[in-house]
């Protein structure tokens, strides 16, 4: 059985006149013979590989990021798989992110103690805040605050610079410390190592610590904030060794050594003010 064909539709006039002349239009503008691509050689291949292979290197992609968190109280071992030992303080949050031709670390909150393998051809990159951290192969801590960056160099060499000032930049040698203010370095000065690194024995070690400063780092070890309502109070030294597993009692110990008072909310969100003067 035949199926009967639909009819076809009329060609319009501009068509119609296309028809009668295409023959002559061919001949008038023939269209040029394309020319046999040749196959690609190897050498050729090979170069292509190579020229992409150098971008990617100069680029220095990323190809694997880990996010690492630590709770409040918790102290957290990370053994990276290039040989490298980090370990988080309480309430400390890092991104590890791996490159072609970089290790690089995002220290996003809290305090962190970096062992980092040695590869002379793949720097360790520790960026906290507006500071900036390149080493190749040492030992050293990092401590991030709302305003300021700590590093602490135990051994090797490091170099430390301001993110959003370049220009500034310090390398520090074992025993040397500096903090980065507001993306502004501080000079460099004796680290008290003990003392920096007594949070992995969970001990704060304070030498005529400006209170601001070990407000900061008690804040690590409580969930509740703490607020300093006067700046007055900011630079009250404060010395001693104290338990990181029971901050309130470093706390109540405040009003008993320093000119100041405490209220803590609901909440447990503690208010320090300074304490009124005796009528």
């Amino acid at each position: 059985m035949n199926t009967p064909s639909s009819p076809e539709q009329p060609l319009s006039a501009e068509d119609q006149t296309l028809a009668r002349h295409r023959e002559e239009l061919r001949k008038r503008f023939p269209m040029p013979t394309p020319k046999p691509r040749k196959p690609r050689t190897p050498l050729v291949v090979g170069a292509l590989v190579a020229l992409v292979g150098a971008g990617l290197f100069w680029t220095d992609p990323s190809y694997r990021i880990e996010q690492y968190s630590s709770a409040l109280g918790e102290r957290r071992v990370l053994d990276l798989v290039d040989g490298s030992r980090v370990v988080l303080d309480s309430g400390t949050q890092v991104e590890v992110s791996w490159h072609l031709r970089s290790r690089r670390v995002a220290l996003n909150s809290g305090q962190a103690l970096f062992d980092v393998s040695k590869t002379l051809w793949r720097p360790f990159q520790v960026d906290a805040g507006a500071a900036r951290v390149t080493v190749l192969g040492t030992l050293f801590n990092v401590a991030r605050e709302e305003h300021a960056v700590h590093v602490a160099l135990v051994r090797g060499s490091v170099n430390v610079q301001s993110i959003t000032d370049p220009a500034q930049q310090q390398r520090l040698i074992p025993g040397q410390q500096l903090a980065v203010l507001d993306g502004k370095l501080q000079p460099t000065r004796n680290a008290d190592l003990p003392g920096v690194l007594a949070w992995q024995e969970r001990k704060l070690v304070f030498s005529r610590t400006p209170l601001a400063q070990a407000i900061a780092q008690i804040q690590r070890y409580r969930q509740a904030p703490i607020r300093l309502e006067d700046p007055a109070l900011a630079q009250l030294p404060i010395s001693g060794v104290f338990n990181t597993d029971n901050v309130e009692d470093l706390l109540d110990l405040f009003p008993h050594i320093l000119p100041l008072t405490m209220a803590r909310d609901a909440d447990g969100t503690l208010h320090i003010t300074h304490k009124p003067a005796k009528k």
